[in-house]
């Protein structure tokens, strides 16, 4: 879906949630390398999902550098090839704070579009649009069922990795994402009645 990875933090420089250098060790890797290779694959992915989940994009920048700062802190007790799923649980966490801190706040700003060329007015326009349409749907999700969604439709995580993240049985993240799922296509239907009306009612 290209429209989902549209939004652009950003990027800060690598060096302000660098961890100290550790001395080389046979078969692992420094700490600073893990930390920055983690920082260079996923500040972008981690950005975009605290703001699909609701984290204004004021505060999306401090929020995602607050995320690897943790990463940082807790570096030594993050298993090797963990560090992506550790990220995602602590934007969760970050983010569920933020949003008991702002509850009654509602995000309404618009967006701007990464795009890797310029497409036309009209199909620019046709992506705002679209890419409106899509925030307000999420937004309008149920919190817990949001989260599931967005990890799998949009971050493309699998069930099993969504579990260990959210710390749930496999079997009520797959009912999660099921009944994400079918809130996510009512909210469509509800926001879009004409392209659900049934075969010879177009006029």
């Amino acid at each position: 879906m290209a429209l989902l990875a549209a939004e652009t933090p950003d990027s800060p420089d690598v060096e302000r949630v660098s961890s100290t250098e550790a001395a080389p060790v046979s078969g692992v890797v420094p700490s600073s390398q893990r930390l920055r290779t983690a920082f260079e694959s996923h500040y972008d992915q981690i950005w975009r999902l605290l703001r699909r989940i609701g984290v204004p994009a004021s505060v999306a920048d401090d929020a995602t550098q607050q995320v690897f700062l943790i990463l940082a802190e807790r570096l030594a007790d993050v298993r090797e090839g963990c560090e992506r799923s550790f990220l995602f649980g602590t934007a969760l966490r970050i983010a569920s704070t933020l949003r008991r801190t702002w509850k009654r706040e509602v995000l309404t700003e618009h967006v701007d579009l990464e795009i890797s060329q310029l497409p036309g007015t009209d199909e620019l326009a046709d992506q705002r649009r679209a890419r409106s349409a899509l925030d307000a749907i999420l937004h309008q999700m149920d919190s817990d069922l949001r989260t599931v969604f967005v990890l799998y439709e949009l971050q493309q995580f699998t069930s099993v990795e969504i579990a260990e993240i959210l710390g749930i049985p496999i079997g009520t993240a797959a009912s999660r994402l099921r009944r994400a799922r079918q809130q996510f296509q009512a909210l469509v239907n509800d926001r879009f009645p004409s392209k659900n009306l049934p075969r010879g009612h177009h006029d």
